[in-house]
């Protein structure tokens, strides 16, 4: 029987638990999410982050397992976010991890944060097939890789400065709009007008596959000191930032795709919901002869189901371990997880 992985995903404000097992696919997942706490502050506050995964990741295993019909003993390894994220986070689900590990007597093994969302359009149907181009758009990470398979990625260019994610959000709170800010802006901008504003696209003919969104950030706060915002400006702001950022990310994406002679592009990260991105995306590199893969809007955000099946694929080329000492790396280069 193919072996059953158990993933735990606690690297920042959500906690994600899942079951998959190779030939099977994913068996069961359930994810808690933080918002409601975090949106009191407008923002996410570490330690509160970290007592909460705690109180929640043992009745999370429990329930997948209940929904999955398998029983603790059944699971063959475990698989955790070792990072990046915040630190005290990432020690709650590693904890657990090993502690379960232990226990059981099975392996374990550290996942890459990063990895588990690059890997997670391969849990759709129809999934891409190697080599991909993947643009990563998660919280503070903006990068396209090239993905030759698993643990073989090149970086082709990332952000110099604030990430897409953080752009969102920021111009989010200085329109005074809630937590989570990306979300709030892209529902808003669906009522503004596209022509009132014109923003600035950063690095959008720089010749290189790199980005920068912290001056868009500040023409947006000069647009706010220049206007009256009421309701309709707001909305119009919202909009021509929405703009400004999706431009730069399908126009780059489109020169990596060109670059690398590679046809497919992976989508994945939380701004990978983003659905005028799904659509520009899709239109344009469909023109050309591509396709564009996105993982399930349930598993764009964090969850457990990405770390659980790059558990496994990670397992499947024999990475466990049953040493059960471990660390977390709040800062981590994805590179470094490349095979050798």
């Amino acid at each position: 029987m193919s072996l059953i992985t158990l993933g735990i995903e606690s690297s920042c404000d959500e906690t994600g638990v899942a079951l998959y097992q190779m030939g099977r696919g994913l068996l069961a997942h359930a994810l808690h999410t933080q918002i409601a706490m975090h949106s009191e502050y407008g923002g996410v506050v570490p330690e509160l982050a970290s007592r909460d995964h705690v109180q929640r990741v043992i009745p999370l295993v429990r329930q997948v397992l209940s929904e999955a019909e398998v029983s603790l003993e059944q699971v063959d390894a475990i698989a955790y976010t070792q990072g990046p994220g915040l630190g005290g986070a990432l020690l709650v689900g590693a904890s657990v991890a090993n502690a379960l590990a232990y226990a059981l007597d099975i392996p374990t093994i550290g996942i890459h944060h990063l990895e588990g969302h690059l890997l997670s359009p391969l849990l759709s149907d129809p999934a891409p097939y190697f080599p991909f181009v993947a643009l990563l758009v998660s919280g503070g990470h903006t990068q396209l890789m090239r993905v030759d398979d698993v643990g073989r990625y090149t970086l082709l260019g990332e952000t110099l400065d604030d990430a897409a994610g953080e752009a969102f959000d920021k111009s989010a709170k200085l329109l005074g709009l809630g937590y989570p800010g990306g979300p709030a802006l892209s529902k808003l901008a669906a009522q503004g007008n596209p022509d009132r504003f014109k923003l600035p696209r950063p690095m959008l003919h720089s010749g290189d596959l790199d980005f920068s969104f912290s001056g868009l950030k500040t023409a947006v706060l000069t647009l706010t000191k220049q206007h009256e915002v009421d309701d309709q400006t707001r909305a119009d702001i919202a909009c021509a930032t929405q703009e400004a950022i999706i431009d730069v990310l399908a126009y780059k994406a489109r020169a990596a795709l060109a670059q690398t002679g590679l046809s497919q592009l992976v989508v994945a990260g939380g701004v990978g919901a983003n659905q005028l991105l799904r659509q520009r995306l899709s239109k344009d590199i469909g023109k050309r002869g591509g396709k564009v893969f996105y993982p399930d809007l349930q598993f764009c955000t964090d969850n457990g189901a990405m770390i659980a099946f790059a558990g496994a694929l990670r397992l499947a080329q024999h990475q466990g371990r049953k040493d059960y000492r471990f660390d977390v790396k709040p800062r981590w280069d994805l590179q470094e997880m490349c095979i050798k």
